[in-house]
């Protein structure tokens, strides 16, 4: 029988991977990476004014991360250069938050487990929290699957069936900023987005259709939380670390496995 701290790694890994896979697929066909990076690194900013004011943690990178991912979405509908713009967003966030967590006391204490994770210490409200941001999101992509999928593909196509691109990169910004609002105890800030596009990257060599796709990374993301916590267990390794690091051996096989054109 595995001990409850497993269990509950276990369950709340896979809650996050619900909505990283099919999310994961966006960022990876919209190149929105730089993006991923600057919403996860805002959060230290989150974690810092959480624990300066004594509320929960989840609620302030969640509020960080909404800030941020309006302030991207309104930024790249008006034309700006997103990848320089995204870049300093991204560094100066993270900059921001570490310096504003030395302000606070005892805050060092704990940053370490949220820029790398702490997915075997999490508790049953962790779990709860998990399933229900992952849920969410996943309910949201779904119920605005087709739009999306059109406005990513052709945002031309998009508009001339009566889809507004814009509303559709704001849905996407949003689902971003709650996944990493959600995950930042799982895998942490700086790993979030490697659960995010890694399984996405992996799932697309072999898949023909968005919608295989985005099975397909869930199943990944699966697998990477399944074999990462073992590794973890067994080899005593950093959890998080090994959840992305079995991400990545599944697209080296997933790039073994491809059929020369």
């Amino acid at each position: 029988m595995l001990d409850d701290f497993m269990v509950r790694a276990v369950l709340a890994g896979l809650g996050i991977v619900l909505a990283t896979g099919p999310l994961g697929c966006f960022v990876v066909w919209r190149r929105m990476a730089y993006f991923g990076d600057a919403t996860s690194h805002a959060a230290i900013l989150g974690v810092a004014i959480a624990l300066a004011f004594g509320v929960s943690v989840y609620a302030g990178t969640l509020a960080v991360a909404l800030v941020m991912a309006v302030i991207v979405s309104t930024l790249a509908g008006r034309g700006h250069a997103m990848d320089t713009l995204l870049g300093v967003l991204s560094h100066a966030a993270l900059a921001f938050g570490l310096i504003a967590v030395a302000f606070v006391p005892d805050a060092r204490l704990d940053l370490q487990s949220f820029l790398f994770g702490d997915i075997l210490a999490v508790q049953p409200v962790d779990v709860a929290v998990s399933w229900l941001g992952g849920l969410f999101v996943l309910g949201l992509l779904v119920w605005r699957w087709q739009q999306l999928v059109t406005a990513t593909v052709n945002e031309e196509l998009a508009l001339a069936a009566g889809i507004d691109p814009g509303r559709a990169r704001l849905i996407l910004s949003i689902a971003l900023a709650l996944v990493v609002a959600v995950a930042i105890r799982i895998v942490g800030a700086l790993l979030i987005s490697a659960l995010l596009i890694i399984p996405a990257a992996a799932a697309r060599i072999g898949t023909r259709t968005p919608e295989a796709m985005a099975v397909a990374a869930t199943g990944i993301g699966l697998v990477s939380v399944l074999a990462g916590l073992a590794a973890s267990l067994y080899l005593d390794t950093p959890a998080g670390p090994s959840i992305v690091a079995a991400a990545a051996l599944c697209f080296v096989v997933s790039l073994a496995m491809r059929r020369p054109a």
